[in-house]
């Protein structure tokens, strides 16, 4: 079975330079609702969540199985990144105060994980499962950019990518729920920038393993005629939340 490092491995340093990161307002609201100052940031890629959450925290430990992602991550003194699984972290028990999943709990062995966080973190702890689903463009680039997410990529996104399509309803949080305040999600690019966003796709690359560059390369043009060169527009992703508070 093809694991999740296996699909981003090969693509650390395009994740590294094209995955968006988190909205200010996002940390903010982790750093309110956390009691204490260590946090376990789980499949953490190449630290698109884990920095601004070192500038909130005292301790980040990061984690990710996958050590190309790590190799592209940028150092902070708040800051360990190891290798290591959602499911086999080797923390010591009851030593998290926040347990964060930034566009990973998707990936992960679902109970297994439960029971990893369950072991991990302290009583009073939150757990934390961040997702952003398909990104939003107006107007005719859009239509183009779902023509090309549902249709020629469609058949080739992982089966994981199925609990972001639903809201992560299905990843059932072990503990009692902290409602969240709605976020949003924006960053204005260029057609050039998203472009290199959607080369880090696993589905993109799945694609192009599969039959070669020419279905990416003619949806890259037909992108461009609908979207100038140098042109910025504005590009919203719907930012997924759920957190629950282990009980004291």
């Amino acid at each position: 079975m093809t694991s999740f490092s296996d699909y981003f491995s090969a693509v650390a340093a395009k994740y590294a330079a094209y995955r968006p990161h988190y909205p200010v307002a996002l940390v903010e609201l982790l750093r309110e609702v956390t009691r204490g100052d260590t946090v376990w940031d789980i499949g953490c890629g190449s630290g698109q969540l884990t920095i601004a959450l070192a500038n909130k925290f005292a301790s980040v430990i990061a984690t990710d199985p996958a050590e190309a992602q790590l190799a592209n991550a940028p150092p902070h003194p708040h800051v360990e990144y190891r290798v290591a699984t959602a499911e086999a972290s080797g923390l010591p028990d009851a030593s998290i105060d926040l347990a964060v999943a930034a566009q990973a709990a998707h990936w992960f062995d679902w109970p297994r994980f439960v029971a990893e966080a369950g072991r991990v973190v302290k009583p009073g702890g939150v757990i934390a499962l961040v997702g952003y689903g398909n990104s939003e463009v107006a107007g005719d680039a859009g239509r183009e950019i779902t023509a090309f997410v549902e249709g020629i990529a469609g058949p080739f996104w992982p089966h994981g990518r199925v609990h972001i399509n639903n809201g992560y309803r299905d990843l059932v949080l072990p503990w009692p729920a902290i409602d969240p305040p709605e976020i949003e999600m924006a960053i204005d690019w260029t057609r050039e920038e998203f472009l290199g966003y959607a080369s880090s796709w696993s589905a993109t690359n799945r694609l192009l393993a599969a039959r070669g560059p020419g279905d990416f390369e003619a949806w890259c043009a037909r992108l461009a005629a609908v979207w100038p060169d140098g042109e910025r527009r504005r590009v919203r992703w719907p930012l997924l939340l759920k957190l629950g508070r282990r009980p004291s």
